[in-house]
């Protein structure tokens, strides 16, 4: 390996390198020295299956720090340093679904992933998991068993171990899990990470190996939440080569004021006598509360019972139909565990396939009532963790019980993060997952990332600080946008009429030189734009994101004189905002001088 620059790197979030590559203090060379310094000091940690050569690493680096300044801004992911869960394609790399006897060489790379790629992101290699797949426990791979951080004794969960304990140990930015039954959220709490799995179908799953295929999402492993969002910002979009890829409609990318929060009633939730993970969820419900939100005791049985159906109905079938033909060709090269996992299948029907699905519509029918009084549904993302010999010693209980929360979730199409909510006694942590309908990923998000945030936690096992709160990027595709002026800016009386609709605050923003303001009579106080032919001024305001249907309620309520009209921001953007009649502003003070209304309400602007 080339010896490493010495330019320092701290933390490998995404938000904090891309900052330091835009202010000139750090390079994309320096930054893949590091990683491959951090590689090797790890040792034989199990993490990797394969790895990118570092020589190639180091090119990929290179290269686009000779990309003009233009070009290296506009990508999302520049310089940024990720892995891939190894069963899902990467041209060059063997694929082997944590199956040496696979092993095959894809000629083309998943889609997700040359989108990372496409976005400036760097491969460092293709992480362990559980063998096709197959378990939320970590140890079944012929690979070995990728290190816990925090304690090698424990699990890392399952199946993307390798990828979770990446990102916690700090040795990439993001890596890329797969999640049927959990697989992008067990390791997550494990590892005191953040696990999304998103929408189904967002994230193509094409170049991925199917463990059931309906069911497979693509999900992201990061060290905040915000961060997750970026990537998936990146990797959503249709595909046709995934049948079941779909595009997101547009949402609300904010929840509610107040959120509510759905927890299942104390004895439909067994924590398998770990008194300690029971502790830190009940203190991460208690931030949840100091944050706004109310709480909402569900009934969690049909949940419950989807999660029963995952491995009792014919999805067990849906993996045979993926691998099944290989292993009964192979049955020597593949774990024990898993061969009878896989070939139980093969026991079920076309009948028992039809009765489950219909077991299953019954079931989401049961549940639909609950999301009509919470915004998500806040679990732990484990009832408790294992040592690598308790899971040995009984390899089907105990990968069970680490379903409880989780199996269901693809079934009923959920989407959710998991965030890590604390550490028990003895030093390892725990996570809490927050749940809801499918495409609300970013209304989630916002919650989540408030609340991980909250925990004041460490990055995994880093030790480093987390960064400074920044607005969730995922969730604005299909979304309006209205600049704001008066008493809806954030903060202020009216504001409520846009958070009840779930508008999210975009940021703060300015008009060109081209208006006057004015102080209209009435209550409450409220300010006109008026547009100039000449002798205009700039206008401070915000930028907010609607729905369609949410921008037409909006606009339905607003009272003459105020309408909306095409207002041109400083940044060259022209979009819908607040203007008024100019007959309205005949006698009304004019207090352009005070550049916005915040600054006229604290009369402190000086007069220009």
């Amino acid at each position: 390996m080339t010896s490493s620059a010495p330019t320092q790197v701290d933390s490998l979030d995404i938000a904090g390198l891309l900052a330091r590559y835009r202010a000139g203090s750090l390079s994309s060379t320096a930054v893949a020295h590091a990683v491959l310094e951090r590689i090797a000091a790890a040792g034989d940690d199990k993490v990797w299956i394969s790895r990118v050569p570092d020589a190639e690493v180091l090119a990929r680096a290179q290269a686009l720090e000779a990309l003009p300044a233009a070009e290296r801004a506009a990508l999302p992911l520049y310089g940024i340093p990720f892995a891939v869960k190894d069963n899902i394609d990467v041209a060059g790399l063997a694929t082997t679904a944590g199956c040496p006897a696979f092993a095959y060489s894809p000629e083309r790379t998943a889609t997700g992933v040359q989108r990372l790629l496409d976005a400036g992101a760097i491969l460092i290699g293709k992480t362990n998991l559980d063998q096709f797949a197959t378990g939320l426990v970590g140890v079944r791979s012929p690979y070995g068993v990728a290190r816990n951080p925090f304690d090698s004794r424990y699990i890392p969960g399952g199946s993307s171990s390798g990828s979770a304990v990446a990102v916690s140990a700090g040795l990439v930015s993001f890596a890329l899990g797969t999640d049927t039954a959990g697989s992008g959220r067990v390791p997550a709490g494990f590892t005191n990470i953040v696990g999304l799995k998103p929408t189904k179908g967002l994230i193509s799953t094409a170049g991925v190996v199917p463990a059931c295929r309906s069911l497979d999402c693509v999900s992201v492993f990061a060290l905040t939440v915000e961060d997750s969002l970026d990537v998936l910002a990146v990797m959503a979009a249709p595909d046709p080569a995934d049948p079941y890829s779909r595009p997101a409609p547009p949402s609300p990318p904010a929840p509610r004021a107040p959120f509510r929060f759905g927890v299942p009633r104390a004895e439909q939730m067994p924590f398998f006598g770990n008194a300690e993970a029971e502790r830190v969820y009940r203190e991460a419900l208690g931030r949840l509360e100091r944050l706004g939100g109310v709480r909402v005791e569900i009934d969690f049985a049909p949940f419950a019972a989807a999660a029963d159906l995952l491995y009792s109905g014919a999805w067990v079938a849906e993996r045979t139909a993926a691998v099944g033909d290989f292993i009964a060709a192979h049955p020597q090269e593949t774990l024990p565990v898993t061969r009878t996992i896989i070939e139980g299948g093969r026991a079920l029907s076309a009948v028992d396939a039809f009765r489950a699905a219909y077991r299953l519509e019954e079931l989401r029918a049961q549940a639909a009532p609950v999301w009509e009084t919470i915004d998500v549904l806040a679990l732990p993302t484990s009832g408790t963790i294992y040592t690598i010999a308790e899971v040995e010693a009984d390899p089907i209980r105990t990968n069970s019980t680490l379903g409880v929360y989780t199996n269901f979730v693809n079934l009923l199409d959920l989407c959710g993060i998991a965030v890590p909510a604390g550490f028990q006694a003895g030093g390892l942590p725990a996570g809490i997952t927050l749940l809801a309908p499918a495409f609300r990923d970013a209304a989630v998000g916002v919650i989540a990332a408030a609340l991980h945030r909250a925990a004041g936690l460490p990055l995994g096992a880093t030790g480093a600080p987390h960064p400074a709160a920044r607005p969730t990027p995922y969730g604005g595709a299909g979304l309006l946008e209205l600049f704001v002026v008066g008493a809806h800016l954030s903060g202020l009386p009216l504001n409520g009429q846009l958070t009840d609709l779930g508008a999210r605050l975009a940021g703060p923003s300015r008009t060109t030189p081209a208006y006057r303001f004015h102080a209209l009579p009435g209550a409450p106080p409220r300010p006109g734009l008026l547009r100039m032919a000449e002798g205009g001024t700039a206008i401070d305001g915000e930028v907010w994101e609607l729905t369609p249907e949410a921008f037409g309620r909006f606009v339905a309520s607003i009272p003459a004189p105020l309408g909306i009209g095409p207002v041109e921001l400083a940044d060259g953007r022209r979009i819908s905002g607040f203007l008024c009649e100019a007959a309205a502003t005949v006698g009304a003070p004019d207090i352009s001088a005070f550049g916005g209304w915040r600054s006229y309400l604290d009369r402190e602007a000086p007069a220009k």
